[in-house]
């Protein structure tokens, strides 16, 4: 026999405190949607929080904000240390925007100093939204759990549709080799993906790769969303 909820002794003050969450998502759903929905085309810059400046990926992150910064698009990182502040910093060397989606984690608050937008979130899922929502292209940097995290999101949605088709680079050919070798001879030999999966990303090691892949995307694609793809996008 299945228990009645409502006799499972959970206190009304426990309800009315997980009630009122909904309210704290809300607030930053429309945070983000107000803050960003007028930014010219971005980038979301994934990678890692732990390596700092004089390691060789900082520069290279710092040169490849700079460069999109430079080449008209915003850069959007998560906001905090290592490879999101040498985005966001080389960012701040162009004339394009430098945006910051900070996240509030138990035991540390650490956001850089070079964000022009910065916005705060609670939640990962909320956070994750407005990375995808506003960005024509993603640029994934060596990292761990967390970057790994963003990449499978992003090709998920991508291949599932429930988010337009845009570049997905990732940078470091000597990094992801290993990984993208295992899609190859695991996912796709057991056919957990298609191989026609393998296109939905590239892989580069330079910043000048990087812009010759957006020129080339956006050559025989428009920057504005179509009706279809307004549609989509508004499944986030």
């Amino acid at each position: 026999m299945r228990k009645d909820p409502r006799s499972l002794n959970i206190s009304d003050s426990a309800m009315s405190h997980e009630s009122w969450k909904v309210f704290q998502v809300m607030a930053e759903f429309v945070e983000g949607y107000e803050r960003l929905v007028h930014i010219p085309p971005s980038v979301s810059i994934f990678g890692s929080a732990r390596l700092k400046e004089g390691h060789p990926w900082y520069q290279l992150t710092f040169d490849i904000g700079k460069a999109l910064s430079e080449h008209g698009y915003t850069v959007v990182t998560g906001g905090g240390p290592g490879l999101m502040e040498a985005a966001n910093k080389g960012a701040k060397e162009g004339p394009s925007l430098s945006v910051g989606l900070n996240i509030v984690l138990p035991h540390e608050e650490v956001m850089n100093d070079f964000q022009d937008i910065s916005l705060r979130f609670r939640h990962f899922f909320t956070r994750k939204v407005m990375f995808v929502k506003y960005a024509s292209a993603y640029v994934v940097m060596p990292g761990g759990f967390g970057t790994l995290d963003e990449l499978a999101e992003i090709l998920a949605l991508v291949q599932t549709g429930k988010t337009k088709k845009i570049p997905i680079i990732l940078v470091g050919r000597a990094f992801w080799k290993d990984l993208l070798t295992w899609f190859s001879t695991q996912l796709v030999a057991n056919e957990t993906i298609s191989a026609e999966d393998l296109d939905l990303y590239k892989v580069v090691d330079t910043p000048d790769e990087i812009i010759h892949e957006l020129h080339e995307f956006y050559r025989h694609h428009s920057p504005k969303p179509s009706p279809k793809e307004r549609e989509i996008m508004s499944g986030l």
